[in-house]
């Protein structure tokens, strides 16, 4: 998804020691403020919009389904209501590292049991990963805290499940990672220990094992650190689970360096395998498939199509059809000139047919999908590909953006009904209007929610396109006026004339715009925009000013640099502007032609600190600086206090009051004690409720929350992987 992926650093060496904890309810301390009990959490629909990074049918049970995400947590699917129940918003504030699934397993032999193998990064910032283990098919779960770090959001996350019951012994499970070598659990997950005997040597910045995968009673384990030539091994086996060797003939060359996927035919008895010069889902220019059997140690090339010249790719998903043998779905990867494509064959390899050539899509459901076109793409980043075993014309694959599904190799739509995993950055709730939510997303640019219960009929904001949303602002006294910034390759920011539902191009932008979209913001009247700019990598830029609605910019030498413009809402006259580094708030009294110190000796060093301003009345300004807390102004930014109530604040916002109250809901996501929650305050931030609960946590939730100016006690609060979550009052 949108955070960098980086390479861990070190490596551990000797015992894996971990512990076990029950994590439904999440441990995290007790609650620190009134609990409101009666609130009912829901996503407004949007439909994916994430990393899907694998999908497992379970071999026993028809109908039974799990997918997992690089940042968006597991899912189980329902069958019979033909959608994905989310398996993992109980991970909290604390955990939001565990909120990537690194990779899953099933048990075939008892069919209730599912584990997963969570971790989004292995930096050295980023807290170690953990295994969780469910006996009702992810309804509660165990926790296993490990000493080593996964990488569920990292290059090499749409590789194979990395995660597996031995084929022997239930009891017994394989964990391979990253930098730490295979690690092996006997006592169902509870603890893990290195498994001393497996030959490949863990590196600091490679791939380590890249899946695991049961061939009948052997256990193969594919290993991404090799060079590719005949000299060194990518695909180990144990027959016993005690000694390793190299399977012997495997193929070697760039086509051949990593392997990607693996899947078993169990009736022609071979092991196919897709291969990749790079872990993926970027950076892949050439790849192959092989099957091997075990039984005479052969191997046989049965790619597909090859890559070379201007149509370079890898290839990724690799799925046997349990029902006929010698049926075989595999996917190309990052390919774009000729578009990724699934090949399947009938024959065990010898020949292949390109789905895509035949391929009708309705995503109807989910416009989005269109990407601002007439017709969607097949899609991209397919690592993820399987097939029902209770039906051979079942075939889902996932996609950067969705999961596709067809039940006649033929039309496809997407089967993604209730997984939601959109990066959230921005949100407005109008006054007024059809839409009570607008939204700024990575992945997806901005999008006007005229329903909370389906997906935006419009798809993704046009004219132009972009593909993550910088800045989203409604001019206060005239909500039929938005604007909106972000990444695009046609334009970098756009004005809307009713309310998000249509959209026209600034007439020009400042030349930093294409390469520094950042924030923006429009005053109460909407004569006047201001643009902040900050790069990608952290570099920030003059802010520029316009007063014609983007026909022509001037520069704000007096704004400082890559701060959010904040807009009074009642005086279109006032902008506000906190400046992180020194803890110092700006104002400016002339439209934003200048701005002068105010309040200083405020907490700084964090450009996510954030600035508010009340709805409805001028000078009003809450300030929202993490662990150090909230505070609040009266008189335009002269002064501010600090609110007792409050230990920690991340994000707030603003609602429709409660009746006999004169004073807008705020909503924040913050801490009172210990636990960091969502909470409401009917009375001015005197004091506070909880309104969510243990079972409704998300992981990362502090880029931005609002409440709705028409409906009170409905929130809707952005999280980073789950989409948009909204509460109401029941």
């Amino acid at each position: 998804m949108l955070t960098p992926r980086l390479s861990r650093r070190t490596v551990l060496a000797g015992t894996v020691a971990a512990t076990a904890l029950t994590t439904l309810p999440t441990l995290q301390g007790r609650a620190d403020a009134a609990v409101a009990p009666s609130y009912r959490w829901r996503n407004a629909v949007i439909g994916g919009t994430g990393f899907v990074t694998g999908v497992l049918f379970h071999p026993s049970v028809r109908g039974l389904a799990y997918a997992r995400t690089d940042i968006g947590g597991a899912y189980r699917w329902d069958e019979r209501a033909a959608r994905w129940t989310p398996l993992t918003d109980h991970l909290g504030w604390d955990d939001w590292n565990l909120l990537g699934v690194e990779a899953l397993a099933v048990d075939p032999v008892h069919p209730n049991r599912l584990y997963l193998a969570v971790g989004t990064y292995a930096q050295s910032w980023a807290g170690n990963g953990a295994v969780l283990r469910s006996d009702d098919r992810g309804t509660t779960w165990t926790r296993t805290d490990l000493t080593v770090k996964l990488g569920a959001n990292e290059d090499g996350r749409g590789a194979g499940e990395r995660l597996l019951v031995d084929p022997r012994d239930s009891d017994t499970l394989w964990l391979g990672t990253r930098h730490d070598g295979l690690l092996k659990s006997t006592d169902r997950g509870a603890t893990w220990a290195a498994e001393t005997a497996f030959p490949a040597t863990a590196s600091a910045s490679g791939q380590g094992v890249t899946f695991l995968v049961a061939v009948g009673r052997v256990v193969y384990a594919g290993w991404g650190d090799g060079d590719g030539t005949a000299a060194t091994s990518n695909l180990y086996r144990t027959a016993d689970g005690t000694t390793w060797q190299a399977v012997p003939g495997q193929p070697a060359g760039t086509s051949a360096k990593v392997p990607i996927r693996a899947a078993y035919d169990a009736h022609t008895r071979e092991l196919y395998v897709s291969y990749a010069d790079a872990p993926g889902p970027n950076g892949q220019a050439d790849g192959s498939v092989h099957k091997f059997a075990p039984a005479t140690g052969r191997w046989t090339d049965v790619t597909p199509v090859r890559p070379g010249g201007s149509d370079s790719f890898g290839y990724g998903g690799v799925a046997v059809d349990a029902r006929r043998p010698g049926a075989v779905v595999v996917s190309t990867n990052n390919r774009w000139a000729a578009v990724d494509t699934l090949y399947r064959t009938t024959d065990g390899g010898r020949t292949w047919t390109s789905l895509k050539d035949v391929a009708v899509f309705d995503v109807s459901e989910t416009p989005f999908l269109k990407w601002g076109a007439e017709q969607p793409k097949f899609g991209w980043w397919i690592q993820a590909v399987a097939v029902d075993p209770y039906d051979s014309r079942h075939v889902v694959y996932g996609t950067g953006a969705t999961l596709y599904g067809t039940r006649d190799l033929k039309h496809w739509a997407p089967q993604i009904r209730g997984l939601e995993e959109t990066s959230v950055i921005k949100l407005v709730s109008p006054p007024v209007g059809e839409a009570h939510l607008l939204s700024g997303s990575g992945d997806i640019g901005v999008l006007y929610h005229e329903r909370l219960t389906a997906s935006p009929s419009r798809g993704m904001a046009t004219n132009p396109v972009f593909g993550s949303a910088t800045g989203l602002a409604q001019a206060a006294g005239r909500p039929a006026y938005v604007v909106r910034t972000g990444w695009g390759d046609n334009g970098n920011g756009a004005h809307s004339g009713d309310g998000g539902r249509t959209w026209a191009p600034f007439a020009a932008q400042p030349s930093l715009a294409h390469d520094a979209p950042g924030p923006i913001a429009t005053n109460a009247d909407g004569s006047v925009l201001l643009w902040s700019f900050v790069h990608w990598d952290g570099t920030k830029y003059a802010a520029h000013r316009s007063a014609d609605n983007g026909t022509t910019w001037t520069e704000i030498s007096s704004f400082p640099k890559g701060a959010t413009p904040v807009a009074d809402p009642a005086d279109p006259t006032l902008f506000y502007a906190y400046d992180t580094d020194t803890g110092t708030l700006l104002a400016s009294t002339d439209s934003g032609l200048t701005f002068t110190e105010r309040a200083s000796g405020l907490p700084a060093g964090d450009s996510q600190f954030q600035l508010v301003a009340a709805p409805g009345r001028s000078g009003d300004l809450w300030l929202s600086v993490k662990w150090n807390g909230l505070y609040r102004s009266v008189d335009e930014g002269a002064s501010f206090t600090k609110v007792a109530s409050c230990r920690a604040s991340y994000t707030l916002g603003f609602g429709k009051a409660a009746d006999g109250s004169d004073y807008p809901a705020i909503y924040q996501v913050g801490s009172t004690e210990t636990i960091t929650a969502v909470y409401r305050s009917d009375d001015e931030a005197k004091t506070w409720v909880r309104i969510n609960d243990d079972r409704h946590q998300w992981g990362w939730t502090g880029q931005a929350i609002t409440g709705d100016p028409r409906v009170y006690g409905r929130v809707y609060l952005a999280t980073n992987g789950r989409g948009i979550q909204y509460g109401e009052r029941i």
